[in-house]
């Protein structure tokens, strides 16, 4: 059994700091979704079904986000692209 806490009467030093925590509705943002149909191979689907069960999500959200990930690095590099095009007219 554990030991019994023993608990005096002792003053208590509090300290009152800023809240620092974000707003339940910036935790509940989602982005907005469009649902589309598409074919995976089963070597893919097998993949990320059990790279999700050992990460405990959903293994449609780890391909939407490899998916946002591929479009922010091509966005990046689109926007170098374009500017070192207008650069050189």
């Amino acid at each position: 059994m554990s030991k019994k806490i023993k608990y005096q009467d002792e003053p208590i030093e509090a300290k009152i700091i800023e809240d620092f925590l974000p707003s339940p509705e910036q935790l509940a943002f989602r982005e907005e979704g469009v649902k589309v149909t598409i074919a995976l191979s089963k070597k893919s689907v097998k993949f990320f079904k059990a790279e999700a069960a050992k990460h405990h999500t959903q293994y449609q959200r780890m391909i939407r986000n490899l998916i946002d990930s591929y479009v922010d690095a091509y966005d990046k590099t689109s926007a170098v692209s374009n500017s070192a095009a207008t650069e050189q007219e």
